[in-house]
């Protein structure tokens, strides 16, 4: 079992939520914390660039990552959306178990 942290944002929260929804209904996400905006300062085109954001944090199997960056990216606005995932290293082992049990593509509990 090995789970990650996925980080991305959206420009607004009705984009976030309807994001977060699509990856937890398809399984491959088993949570997604869906945080306050953000501002968000980045060069873009050669330009200083600011903006509003909304933060997600997602919570997912590493098994399950290529199909939810596809997802993410096949969802977000972005041109060139922020998807980073990070190892996670610890955590409550029945927290981990149920986020692999939750991002298993045939697991059909509720």
């Amino acid at each position: 079992m090995s789970s990650l942290l996925v980080l991305t944002n959206l420009p607004d929260a009705d984009s976030a939520h309807a994001l977060a929804v699509l990856l937890v209904e398809q399984r491959l996400a088993a949570c997604v914390n869906i945080l306050a905006p953000a501002r968000s300062v980045y060069r873009w085109a050669g330009k200083i660039t600011d903006a509003d954001e909304v933060p997600l944090l997602i919570k997912t199997s590493a098994s399950r990552y290529a199909e939810l960056e596809e997802a993410i990216r096949n969802h977000h606005p972005y041109e060139l959306p922020e998807i980073i995932a990070v190892p996670i290293e610890r955590g409550l082992p029945g927290y981990l178990a149920w986020v692999d049990a939750e991002t298993t593509a045939t697991n059909f509990s509720c």
